[in-house]
């Protein structure tokens, strides 16, 4: 079983300039986009802990801030479990993480970010 700690360099990197962008256009009101680079966050760092919770933290707080209930209940949920499954490596890949999507459910990973993944 592989465990899952600390997130590679070239991932994290990556991981953070797609939260740059999440907040740029969530900072000008361009929620569509915002919530597309909140997602590949989500996929980039899914299967390392710290960063899935983010995710799904940050996903949690633009929920609240749609009143979104079904994406709050969603995310709530997905925070209960997802640290432990990405600790474990035990996350369904591409996952895109919101509650529009079966949380076990694995999605195509962007052909970027896949690149990405696969190297080492």
């Amino acid at each position: 079983m592989t465990v899952n700690v600390k997130i590679p360099k070239h991932l994290k990197r990556v991981y953070h300039k797609e939260l740059k962008y999440y907040r740029y256009y969530l900072r000008v009101k361009q929620y569509s986009k915002a919530w597309y680079h909140l997602e590949r966050s989500h996929i980039i760092g899914q299967s390392y802990p710290v960063q899935h919770m983010n995710s799904h933290w940050l996903m949690l707080k633009f929920g609240m801030m749609q009143k979104d209930t079904k994406e709050v209940f969603g995310q709530i949920l997905r925070l209960l479990v997802g640290g432990w499954k990405s600790f474990i490596n035990h996350v369904p890949l591409g996952n895109t993480g919101g509650a529009n999507v079966p949380p076990l459910k694995p999605m195509p990973i962007p052909d970027d970010i896949k690149n990405l993944m696969q190297m080492r």
